[in-house]
């Protein structure tokens, strides 16, 4: 089968290279599955450059989520021939590939609400969001959302769970176009950061209160500035560092002005509490269901294109979802 690999620790458009391999066979407990479309995420960049928090051994394949299509059960393994799931294969043998390995445990019905792309973009963005709104901070419906880089992919699902909250969503954005993304997603106020400062356009939406919940995927200013706008017991979710700069917080002026700052690692829920992640799992098939949610899949590239595809995630040129889907054939679209 064809499969992405890296050999070496670099860009992703430098060092991922589609490579003829042999196919996965499920060992006890595992399910063989055909890889119907894989998305992207910002770590896959990360896995390639060697500096996410988990390093593969050399060569891997990039890849964390997909929708897949059972082929085979190994020993002991439950599971339906052909049932479309929503699946994380273990790396070093990733989703950027014709077929995959994963734990039959783990897997996960996919919406069929949703279409092989959309689905492949529901699970970890949608998983984090609703973690990091819900669980973490509690949002209410009244209350004002202020979600950072609101057009992309992780940025863009917390502003659909927002909204199918009940609350005011304000989306920082950096671009025109990408303004126009974050507006169509339902953002009730949209701030193009290279025009404005976000944190002026809260205060002054928000009567001077506030922001109730910041949702921050970005890290570096984008932090610094939202403490300046948070509310009253506002609660700041810390979700990533996509700008490349970790901030430090000053635990001094989270205390003067009463505001919780949340870490989400929403991996962590896999292993620590994986019912919780099953129960969410069917509260987004349930929104997916009712129309409240649906991934913005902005890119749908064959499998050849997938180097160039996370080269693009990686240097924050797309919105929404980017997803490679092996069976497609020509041009992205």
């Amino acid at each position: 089968m064809q499969a992405w690999r890296v050999h070496e620790n670099g860009e992703p458009r430098d060092v991922m290279r589609l490579e003829e391999v042999d196919d996965p066979a499920p060992g006890p407990g595992e399910l063989l599955v055909g890889v119907r479309a894989a998305n992207v995420n910002f770590p896959d960049a990360l896995l390639c450059r060697g500096q996410y928090q988990v390093r593969p051994p050399l060569p891997f394949t990039p890849g964390v989520e997909m929708c897949a299509e059972i082929l085979a059960l190994g020993e002991g393994a439950e599971g339906e021939i052909g049932a479309r799931v929503l699946a994380q294969p273990a790396l070093p043998a990733g989703a950027f590939a014709e077929r995959a390995v994963v734990a039959a445990r783990t897997v996960l019905p996919a919406p069929d609400a949703l279409d092989d792309a959309e689905a492949a973009a529901l699970h970890i963005g949608y998983q984090t969001g609703w973690f990091g709104l819900h669980r973490r901070a509690r949002l209410a419906a009244g209350e004002t959302l202020l979600v950072h880089a609101a057009a992309g992919g992780v940025g863009s699902a917390a502003v659909q769970l927002g909204k199918a909250a009940g609350a005011t969503v304000i989306g920082v954005v950096g671009g025109a176009g990408k303004a126009v993304v974050a507006r169509d997603l339902g953002c009730d106020l949209v701030v193009d950061r290279r025009e404005e400062d976000f944190v002026g356009v809260v205060k002054e939406a928000t009567g001077g209160r506030g922001a109730d919940v910041v949702y921050d995927p970005v890290g570096g200013d984008a932090f610094a500035k939202s403490t300046k706008c948070v509310a009253f017991e506002g609660r700041i979710v810390v979700v990533g560092f996509a700008s490349g700069a970790v901030p430090s917080a000053a635990l001094n002026h989270a205390l003067v002005k009463n505001y919780a700052i949340l870490g989400l690692h929403w991996g962590l829920y896999n292993t620590k509490d994986p019912d919780a992640v099953r129960a969410c799992h069917d509260d987004l098939a349930k929104l997916a269901a009712e129309a409240k949610v649906k991934p913005l899949v902005s890119e749908r590239v064959p499998l050849g294109g997938a180097a160039d595809a996370v080269q693009r995630v990686a240097d924050g040129t797309t919105t929404g979802r980017v997803v490679i889907e092996p069976g497609r054939s020509g041009e992205r679209r």
